[in-house]
């Protein structure tokens, strides 16, 4: 294995005894929150990792290596100043030296390189609006095309082309499978997305379908639970996303931007439900990742 990756001594062992291993990024902890909120909220998605019986893999670049688990000391040095890492980055940040948050994308990358295979998250990331005027696609999605991986989400990012992503995610043969539901979640929104023409009801039963998939060569799935608080924020994110246009904002400071819009016009509200579905995806994760490796 490469010099520039550092896998944690219990992750390693993890994996070397066929138990599970939930990956998780740092680009939530470093820009999706301010701080001290985002460590909190990576260590609450540990927590709940361990409380599913399994073991949190967290990702990111420090110290000229990419490490994959962070101890909590290790994961306050993940702040709004850390470079925000795609699959392309990576190399670059670690010979730098950089501190560096993982993108989905990213982390995908890594955890493709150390066989883990379950990673929980918010939302994932994919085709930007107008995109017919300026073509930008987040890596996050041919990354988990070429992923033996199941990343479990509150469906897409809401301040993207939904519709546009789920075709992507199609043409690329990745199934979005609903946890629950049969309709796309709208990250903070269970209603409202897409008729999902598969849907499952047990961690087990999402196990199994990862199997069957991956033994039929596919690569990644997208597991879309809704979050445990449904929050109807449409007309905020038009209004943010149009502001970040209008302002001149774009590329990988957009997301922050409109979320920052939004926890200011809901009173906090999407903060707090942000929250909530990361962590309760990292369970759900865990919990998928615990039934794959059960005997």
């Amino acid at each position: 294995m490469s010099e520039l990756l550092q896998v944690a001594d219990e992750v390693r062992e993890t994996l070397d005894r066929g138990e599970a291993v939930v990956a998780l990024e740092t680009t939530l902890v470093a820009h999706g929150f301010p701080a001290p909120h985002g460590v909190e909220v990576g260590l609450e998605s540990e927590a709940a990792v361990r409380e599913a019986g399994a073991v949190p893999a967290t990702i990111g670049v420090l110290d000229g290596r990419i490490r994959v688990g962070l101890d909590p000391r290790e994961l306050e040095r993940f702040t709004p100043e850390a470079r925000k890492l795609g699959p392309r980055e990576l190399a670059a940040s670690a010979l730098a030296g950089e501190v560096g948050a993982t993108t989905v994308g990213g982390t995908l990358a890594v955890a493709r390189r150390t066989g883990i295979r379950f990673l929980g998250t918010g939302g994932l990331g994919g085709v930007h609006r107008g995109f017919t005027e300026r073509f930008d696609v987040s890596a996050d999605v041919p990354t988990l095309a070429r992923s033996q991986a199941l990343v479990a989400s509150s469906g897409i990012k809401s301040l993207l082309d939904v519709p546009a992503t789920t075709e992507l995610l199609e043409t690329l043969g990745v199934p979005v499978v609903g946890f629950r539901t049969s309709t796309l979640p709208l990250f903070y929104s269970a209603d409202g997305g897409p008729p999902l023409q598969d849907r499952v009801e047990t961690p087990a039963d999402a196990a199994r379908l990862a199997v069957a998939h991956w033994e039929l060569g596919g690569a990644g799935l997208l597991l879309a639970s809704p979050p445990p608080e449904s929050l109807d924020v449409a007309g905020l994110i038009e209004e943010a996303v149009a502001e970040a246009e209008r302002t001149g904002v774009a590329g990988q400071a957009v997301t922050p931007y409109v979320l920052g819009v939004l926890h200011e016009r809901s009173g906090g509200r999407t903060r707090e439900v942000n929250r909530t579905l990361i962590v309760a995806n990292a369970r759900l994760a865990a919990e998928v990742a615990v039934a794959y490796a059960a005997p």
